[in-house]
């Protein structure tokens, strides 16, 4: 059994014109959201810890918040390249190729990729992940190579606007 965490990047600002969509940083909301849902999510999540992160801005940062709520290092958190912007095809190839000694993986990334792994994974009861949202599927697994459809089991749904604070 696997456990995969999709979190969707928090809230970030269009203040900046001109930086480009890569560059974009959180806004005040994001920056307040994320370690809000972090700590929701530590009740849910046990070390050791795979925390995977695209390479955007607001990614990065999101992981960086999650990982100092979830006492990781943030010198841990890998950035995988493939992330941004990447399909559900592209998703289940980096899932597919994780280190099999972790098992529990929390994965940053970018709408629509991660709403459509999530429906491609597991029944959901969303149909577009919001800003800061975190997906929390167990998978019937037995090693992150044979990741596929149907494969999983939502544990968790919650993201900053839910009531559950």
């Amino acid at each position: 059994m696997r456990l995969l965490t999709l979190i969707r990047h928090a809230k970030s600002s269009w203040d900046y014109p001109g930086l480009t969509d890569f560059e974009r940083p959180l806004n005040d909301r994001g920056r307040r959201d994320a370690p809000r849902m972090a700590q929701r999510l530590a009740r849910r999540c046990k070390p050791p810890l795979l925390l995977l992160s695209s390479p955007a801005t607001r990614a990065v940062t999101t992981a960086r918040l999650f990982a100092e709520a979830l006492g990781v290092d943030f010198d841990e958190v890998l950035i995988e390249p493939r992330l941004y912007e990447a399909s559900r095809k592209t998703l289940l190839e980096v899932i597919a190729g994780l280190p099999e000694r972790r098992s529990q993986v929390l994965l940053f990334g970018h709408n629509p990729g991660l709403s459509e792994l999530a429906h491609t994974l597991a029944a959901c009861p969303f149909d577009e992940l919001p800003t800061c949202a975190a997906v929390q599927l167990q998978l019937d697994i037995a090693s992150w190579a044979k990741v596929g459809p149907g494969c999983g089991k939502l544990l968790h749904y919650g993201f900053p606007k839910d009531g559950l604070d």
